[in-house]
């Protein structure tokens, strides 16, 4: 299961289109070996769906290994904006932050 807070649903509407979702991935790179990846695109047969019709998170069966019980933040503040990825699986991340290792 992955969940998406209001903030993150909220920013995901604003950007992508009904048939649409919010792709996240788990792919190799960065200091600790993994990194997420987030694009939006079109659900397939393959995928899991998350959320709502109107804010849906598509993850591949692959990554779901990594972002089962993750959950989907969205902040904005003066010095920056973004998602946020709030995964209990993650057993150490990087200095900076943006690549991890379960």
């Amino acid at each position: 299961m992955i969940e998406v807070t209001d903030a993150a649903a909220k920013k995901i509407k604003s950007l992508v289109k009904d048939d649409q979702g919010l792709r996240v991935k788990v792919v190799g790179g960065g200091c600790s070996g993994l990194t997420y990846k987030i694009e939006i695109g079109i659900p397939t047969e393959k995928d899991k769906v998350f959320g709502n019709n109107t804010a849906k998170i598509i993850v591949d069966k692959k990554s779901f290994l990594y972002l089962n019980g993750m959950t989907l933040d969205y902040s904005e503040t003066l010095m920056s904006s973004g998602f946020s990825f709030i995964n209990p699986n993650v057993k150490r991340t990087c200095g900076c932050g943006t690549s991890f290792s379960v």
